[in-house]
């Protein structure tokens, strides 16, 4: 291979060959004769433009990346790049850096970027002397080998419309998510709103509660006077009573000051019922006042059910919240087993495409559609693969390490992810399936 201090830039990336066709290769020969130098030509398109750091390699045909040329050169960059003139091109590989075998090669136009954008028909190096009778020889393999590119082209598009059907999940989890997070939204401002209800209640209920304190405190001052007062007239009775005794038995014949006495006693009389009666009326409404207190006694012990209730489904509400938060994690750690898995199954197809026996060069599917007049089949491409082992050969499993035949395991296709809920108390499992019983347990924790 050539020595350079320098290395050209290249990919490890599986190329895609619809760029095949924008640096056409001319006047490539079916023979090179050994320890010469050979001169490529070559035409660029008006839809590609050249770069400095560009260069056309010589690749074994079956190559699958750019880093496998087996020697290179650097192209030269047009003086005027918008002349048409400038576009046909040519480099000259020296013969001592050239291949010594009579295997196939083509010429390879890869750009910076390492990129291909244009391949040549496949070519040996052997002496003009050696008889051509390959085609006939060879016919039936490259039919093979075509039958065997549209098997893998199919296998391909099969695993594309997997990674479609990924994505699409992909998506609908993130959906999914952003739905769930929006009802957390939701959640937290109902919570809110109960609690800023609970707080004003509580604030009305003490105003309230403050209001019938006072008020029970006034009548039972006024009680407290009133029983003052009517034992002060009782007093006032006693001695009055005392007084007139005093007055029958000192003057029996004063019947005058006697009956004013009586009519005094009378009036005091009737002054003492009227004040038994003030009593039991002043009675009474202590008697309803202390029913009042009793109605407000209930009220606010029913008040404080109320609020213990509110507390609990505000723990409720809580415990709902880390449950959905519990969840959303979940799911977000779903969601990138998914993203692996997705990153795994597109390594995987890189891997399987790299073990297949050869590659048909990529002219077979498109180059050839542009230019008839040029020929991008190969015909002798099946020469070195005839004495390699059969497509159905046994095979390694590099995930279970089991043998199998064809391309894909089958185990590798039934992969699903299973959704599990998890219990924010007890950290006990659920299946996705069990949704009511995983509540149920939630809510006998609360209890």
């Amino acid at each position: 291979m050539e020595e350079t201090l320098e290395e050209p830039p290249t990919s490890a990336v599986l190329l895609d060959h619809c760029h095949f066709s924008q640096v056409i290769f001319n006047s490539v020969e079916k023979f090179y004769v050994p320890g010469g130098d050979i001169t490529c030509y070559y035409t660029l398109t008006q839809h590609f433009i050249p770069r400095r750091k560009d260069w056309i390699g010589i690749f074994r045909v079956g190559w699958k990346t750019t880093r496998e040329y087996y020697t290179f050169m650097w192209v030269t960059l047009p003086v005027d790049l918008n002349s048409k003139a400038t576009t046909q091109q040519e480099v000259q590989f020296k013969a001592y850096y050239l291949p010594k075998d009579d295997e196939y090669y083509q010429f390879c136009y890869v750009d910076q970027d390492g990129v291909v954008r244009g391949a040549s028909i496949p070519f040996q190096f052997r002496p003009e002397n050696e008889e051509d009778i390959l085609v006939v020889t060879t016919q039936g393999e490259v039919e093979e080998i075509k039958q065997h590119n549209s098997e893998l082209c199919k296998e391909n598009q099969e695993l594309k419309d997997s990674c479609v059907s990924l994505q699409k999940q992909n998506s609908d989890l993130k959906a999914e998510l952003q739905k769930k997070q929006e009802e957390l939204e939701a959640l937290k401002s109902i919570n809110k709103e109960l609690e800023q209800k609970v707080k004003e209640q509580q604030d009305s209920w003490e105003t309230e509660l403050l209001q019938l304190k006072e008020q029970n405190q006034k009548v039972s001052s006024e009680n407290e006077e009133m029983r003052v007062r009517v034992d002060q007239l009782q007093e006032q009775l006693s001695t009055q009573e005392k007084e007139m005794e005093k007055l029958v038995q000192g003057d029996q014949d004063n019947t005058e000051q006697l009956e004013q006495l009586k009519r005094e006693n009378g009036q005091l009389f009737l002054s003492l019922t009227e004040q038994r009666e003030h009593q039991k009326k002043l009675e009474q409404t202590v008697t309803e006042l202390k029913q009042k207190e009793a109605t407000a006694t209930k009220k606010e012990q029913e008040l404080t059910d109320q609020n213990f209730d509110l507390s609990r489904r505000l723990s409720e509400n809580k415990m709902i919240c880390n449950v959905l938060q519990k969840e959303k994690e979940k799911m977000g750690r779903e969601n990138d087993l998914l993203k692996s898995e997705n990153s795994r199954l597109m390594r995987y197809i890189g891997l399987e495409f790299d073990s297949l026996p050869c590659q048909v060069p990529a002219s077979d599917q498109g180059g050839a559609g542009q230019n008839p007049g040029l020929v991008y089949g190969n015909p002798y491409a099946g020469i070195q693969e005839s004495s390699a082992s059969s497509p159905l050969s046994s095979k390694k499993c590099p995930t279970c390490k089991s043998d199998f035949t064809g391309d894909i395991c089958d185990h590798t296709l039934e992969q699903q992810p299973v959704q599990t809920l998890y219990c924010p108390i007890c950290d006990k499992s659920f299946s996705a399936t069990e949704k009511q019983i995983f509540e149920d347990h939630v809510f006998c924790h609360s209890l």
